[in-house]
């Protein structure tokens, strides 16, 4: 796959601060030649990049999360290795290239009539390559840990599954839009109105949904509908921790009966840098106990990360964050 930059030990090593005494996770994280490798490996695990923000511009957002997977490395190979982290049950695969869409959308002038669609039409081949990478790794009996990018990345996740397993995918998104948007030119915004219209999305749960952010047409479809269900984040501010659980593990057993997918939009996240930022969100530390919750599914096929935009103030911050959130998902098989 051409479209794939496969990493070996030489590609991150700089990135890596040895200390004596201790053994960081990236001097123990696995590497492959080739995709068709894969299936001789013995983790679980596949760790790879998707550094664009064309599907983000493209819905009218702010750029910035192609910055996420350099950061997220940054973090992730320097953390300890341990009996906890187990970094031996993690393929470091590498990162899809979009150095060239990146380019062409960058010479794109903004005051073209039309700017969004031709970076719809830029959307469209990164789609083709994530899809494609997606349905190798599961194929190969993996789950892919998916770091965006945009949450138009989720189109190929889904279509990649769906195709793996041959036949639609449920998906649980911890977000506070839907990403159900009209069916226009491809975006961050309407990856899941796709997978809908085309038959590869089956159940659809999302967590979190804001009021504020949900266009009216949308809220009637979801009425309209029996494979989606969603849960508003207004209706969970005032509960305890307890009764947040509760009401994700509602969202997570109307999806964990057949095989689904785990996105984790970042814009949930209260004042988490990202595309679309906000003061209202939930806690980092929550979004970590359902990552591990999720973690215990046996039928999760992936988890993919979007939409974090690290600032030139915060990529440290973003970055462990990311970190974070491999290892928690990881943990399960760990034990």
């Amino acid at each position: 796959m051409e479209a794939l930059k496969i990493y070996n030990y030489k590609s991150v090593e700089k990135l890596i601060s040895i200390r004596d005494g201790e053994t960081r996770f990236g001097e123990k994280i696995g590497f492959v030649e080739s995709l068709e490798s894969l299936k001789k490996s013995k983790a679980k695990y596949v760790l790879f990049g998707i550094p664009e923000d064309i599907g983000i511009r493209a819905n009218h957002g702010k750029p910035g999360a192609s910055k996420a997977w350099e950061v997220c490395l940054n973090s992730l190979l320097n953390i300890q290795n341990n009996e906890f982290t187990t970094p031996e049950n993690l393929v470091l695969l590498g990162e899809i290239s979009c150095k060239a869409e990146m380019e062409k959308a960058a010479n794109i002038d903004e005051n073209d009539p039309n700017y969004y669609p031709k970076l719809g039409d830029l959307v469209e081949k990164i789609d083709d390559k994530v899809s494609f990478l997606v349905e190798q790794i599961v194929s190969a009996g993996k789950i892919p840990i998916i770091i965006g990018g945009g949450h138009n990345n989720a189109f190929g996740n889904i279509i990649g599954t769906s195709k793996a397993i041959k036949k639609p995918v449920n998906i649980l998104n911890i977000d506070a839009h839907t990403d159900l948007r009209k069916l226009e030119h491809r975006h961050s915004g309407n990856g899941f109105s796709f997978t809908q219209r085309d038959g590869f999305l089956g159940k659809y749960a999302i967590f979190g949904l804001h009021k504020n952010y949900t266009p009216q047409y949308i809220f009637d479809e979801l009425k309209s509908v029996s494979n989606i269900k969603f849960h508003l984040f207004e209706d969970l501010i005032l509960q305890t921790h307890q009764g947040k659980m509760a009401a994700f593990n509602s969202q997570l057993e109307f999806v964990n009966k057949q095989a689904f997918g785990l996105e984790l939009d970042c814009d949930a996240i209260s004042n988490f840098p990202s595309s679309a930022q906000s003061p209202s969100g939930f806690a980092l530390n929550m979004v970590r106990n359902f990552l591990q919750l999720t973690a215990e599914e046996k039928n999760c096929k992936y988890l993919h990360i979007c939409e974090a935009a690290p600032t030139s103030t915060s990529p440290g911050q973003v970055g462990k964050a990311l970190a974070y959130f491999i290892t928690d998902f990881m943990e399960k098989s760990n034990n």
